[in-house]
């Protein structure tokens, strides 16, 4: 945090709070207490204008997968700039490194994918998905089938559409969202909803009687479909129960309700497989993705769809005379570029392998942090995780928002050297580029644990475990 005395004169700081808007960030507060500014990075580190070292637990936001200042991918946007530095793909345009990178997409994809469509972010994907479930069941003559349901705790971006799709309420408070015709049912959270004596595959069991009753409910002509991270990022990295998309994909045959995979966290080898879907079995009819496309050096996403999907696009298009949707930058040659070569550097690389050893020790560490008298539950697969602040263990009660729990203790280990987040309330979020060692990740978590125990005794002194 910077001193207040930086945010007068003409410094980096001051001029930040004068000039710009930060994006989830207490716009009071920051007038006061101004930003972090990062200089450089390298490898999992990054560094602030003062030169001090953080490690970047969190991969930026889910992203960085290999870390600042890998050359492979900077040397490729390089060689791109000087070939081509911009084109479209509007109008039957094309580049050979959205060629090449759509093949590569379809080749690794988790299910039989026809078609891939390309974005700028996240929030731009699934704002495209949205639209295309629309555009595919107008082209089945369904034109009430248009509810799409999401979860509570969901994050699927900020834009109009994929905020509404968002189950977190500060993304919908005073934005007027969520829109017509997005729902939200149970979150599977079975450490928070779980019932007494009810086992993971009975909450699991639940959840999807939930989705269920909710189709009934709105009449399974008008409920086109259904998304979902594999594992929930923003709304706490919530690892779904035993069985849960085995039963809730059950149901969504069952209705004639597509299955939408939110990649965009989970894709790329977070989860010790290439992909979420992967690992928990999930057929997607659409997959979003993005962040670790890149490994977050350029701006890109995809959208990938099944032939079913794409033959109702074509035939929109012949009735209307051209698919009306694209954005300037889809496709771009640059980003595409860094996308390729990322894609081969996980293969040459063995960065799943890589993943898979290392991934063992994250979670030993992860699962040390149980008995910690602030934790209530931990959570880890892969390299993702959380831990989940609580104000009384025996019975999961949560510390009062006036505390701000959560954004103290996030601030405790930066002040310690890693950068964590907190998500959800008051969980804190581990996400470390990939590319990450054994001994880093015991560095981390050193740190880490420094913060938590830093607050542990704030907590003490300040009482914040009062009923």
């Amino acid at each position: 945090m910077t001193s207040p005395s930086l945010l007068q004169g003409n410094s980096l700081a001051a001029r930040d709070a004068k000039s710009l808007i930060h994006a989830y960030t207490n716009l009071s507060t920051h007038l006061t207490d101004g930003p972090l500014i990062i200089e450089t990075g390298k490898g999992i580190n990054v560094f602030d204008e003062n030169g001090k070292e953080y490690i970047e637990g969190l991969a930026g936001l889910w992203c960085a997968s290999f870390g600042f200042g890998e050359e492979e991918l900077i040397e490729a946007a390089i060689q791109q700039m000087r070939k081509l530095p911009f084109y479209h793909s509007f109008a039957s345009k094309s580049t050979q490194p959205g060629i090449r990178l759509a093949e590569k997409l379809l080749e690794i994809a988790p299910a039989p994918f026809s078609k891939v469509f390309f974005a700028n972010s996240g929030s731009e994907a699934n704002d495209t998905v949205v639209k295309l479930v629309w555009y595919y069941n107008n082209s089945r003559g369904l034109p009430e089938k248009k509810k799409i349901i999401s979860r509570q705790k969901a994050y699927h971006g900020v834009t109009v559409a994929a905020a509404s799709l968002t189950g977190l309420p500060p993304l919908h408070n005073d934005f007027d969202l969520p829109i017509k015709n997005i729902l939200h049912t149970s979150c599977p959270h079975y450490y928070r909803y779980g019932k007494d004596g009810e086992t993971e595959e009975e909450f699991a069991a639940r959840c999807a009687d939930d989705l269920e009753q909710l189709i009934l409910k709105e009449g399974p002509d008008t409920v086109a479909a259904f998304i979902a991270e594999p594992i929930m990022g923003a709304g706490g990295v919530i690892i779904p129960p035993a069985t849960y998309f085995e039963k809730i994909q059950a149901v969504l045959r069952k209705y004639d309700v597509l299955m939408i995979a939110d990649e965009v966290i989970c894709g790329f080898g977070r989860t010790g497989q290439m992909w979420g879907s992967q690992t928990f079995d999930i057929q997607p009819d659409i997959l979003s993705c993005a962040k670790a496309l890149s490994s977050a050096y350029l701006p890109i996403s995809a959208v990938m769809v099944s032939q079913d999907i794409f033959d109702g696009m074509v035939k929109q298009s012949e009735k209307h005379g051209a698919f009306a949707h694209g954005f300037t930058y889809s496709g771009h040659p640059v980003p595409a570029a860094v996308g390729m070569r990322t894609m081969e550097l996980m293969e040459e690389r063995n960065i799943l392998g890589h993943v898979r050893h290392v991934s063992k020790r994250f979670n030993e560490r992860f699962n040390a942090l149980a008995d910690h008298p602030l934790v209530g539950e931990v959570r880890s697969m892969g390299l993702i995780g959380a831990i989940e602040l609580v104000a009384d263990k025996k019975t999961k009660r949560s510390f009062d928002p006036k505390y701000k729990a959560g954004p103290k203790t996030a601030q405790a280990m930066q002040d310690a050297g890693v950068i964590s987040r907190a998500v959800a309330g008051d969980n804190l979020a581990l996400c470390p580029p990939l590319i990450i060692t054994e001994s880093e990740i015991d560095e981390m978590f050193d740190r880490f644990t420094k913060g938590l125990d830093d607050v542990a005794a704030m907590a003490f002194r300040e009482n914040w475990q009062e009923v």
